[in-house]
């Protein structure tokens, strides 16, 4: 019997739930028998009752209040319904839980869930990817699970964890991915991972990128190349070691995202490779990105607006080439 990406959030969840009488879920929806918009959280009010509240319509309140509870000794996971609305909520998580303990040596241990990234006729204000943004500043870990098995032990984690995290689930994965099992053991938070061994170029990338990475990959194999996969799993902190090793078998260096070309994990992959192992390039490193504009609606221009494993492999054939 194989699980889906969802169902092993919904795993995590539960066996939190059933592991720690702190832990509480929060979010618009999430209780009764709805189980919230994607239903990462079905069943769970009628299994654990009490403990998966539903809130008002406010993000920002939704976690002011996680952190109160948090500061109180509890371990809250807040749900927002989309990554993109979560914006409304940057004084609470950017401005007081991630830099609550830099101020006061007390730890805020919430967790807020991103349902991210785009699917198709989403449109932009559901269909963002805010990992770079919450990268950006300091205090909080952000996670970008890309598979079944981390999105199942990297939640676990992500609560165990005293400092804030943005937990990054990707919404076209939760029914696109699947796997045999859930996992017993994980690797260690903060850790990359390599997905596609290679000798001749490194891919970088994270979240739903990995997999139009490793399908790029295997289209270039036809042709003779073997291109490293290297999956960041968490972006904030960011594997800098695991990057520069792949670099120094390989020599070259793309790094892929979803999220918009302007800043972001791309471009702080490459400087770090550029700063750090500018000796090990043989190539002027790249990147792919999405679209510098706002996510179209209509499922094609959506697709274009997307980066795809043919655009990834047509990068990575012009970085082969020089």
């Amino acid at each position: 019997m194989s699980i889906t990406y969802l169902e092993a959030i919904r795993e995590a969840q539960a066996k939190l739930l059933r592991d720690d009488k702190r832990v509480f879920i929060y979010g618009q929806d999430v209780g009764g028998s709805f189980g919230g918009a994607f239903k990462a959280t079905k069943g769970l009010a009628k299994e654990f009752p009490g403990r998966v509240l539903n809130t008002p319509i406010s993000e920002d309140a939704m976690v002011g209040t996680a952190i109160g509870a948090a500061l109180e000794g509890m371990r809250p996971i807040v749900e927002m319904q989309f990554a993109d609305f979560s914006s409304i909520a940057l004084n609470q998580i950017l401005n007081n839980a991630g830099t609550h303990y830099w101020r006061t040596n007390v730890p805020i241990p919430i967790t807020v869930r991103l349902p991210s990234g785009g699917t198709k006729g989403s449109g932009p204000f559901h269909s963002q990817s805010m990992e770079s943004l919450y990268a950006h500043y300091p205090g909080l870990i952000v996670m970008t699970p890309a598979t079944v098995e981390d999105a199942y032990t990297m939640l676990i984690d992500a609560v165990a964890i005293d400092d804030p995290v943005i937990y990054c689930e990707h919404k076209y994965l939760y029914y696109h991915l699947k796997a045999d099992s859930l996992p017993n053991d994980r690797m260690p938070v903060g850790k990359a991972r390599i997905a596609r061994t290679g000798r001749d170029l490194t891919i970088v990338s994270y979240s739903a990128m990995l997999h139009e990475s490793l399908s790029a990959a295997e289209e270039i194999a036809k042709e003779g190349f073997e291109i490293e996969v290297v999956d960041l799993r968490t972006v904030k902190p960011l594997d800098t070691a695991a990057v520069l090793a792949s670099v120094a078998r390989t020599g070259r260096l793309l790094a892929v995202g979803e999220s918009f070309p302007w800043g972001g994990v791309t471009a702080e992959v490459i400087a770090r490779v550029a700063t750090e192992g500018f000796h090990l390039l043989d190539a002027a490193p790249a990147r792919v990105n999405a679209k510098d504009t706002p996510i179209p609606y209509h499922p094609n221009l959506w697709s274009t607006h997307r980066p795809s494993s043919k655009v990834i492999a047509a990068k990575a054939r012009k970085i082969l080439r020089e």
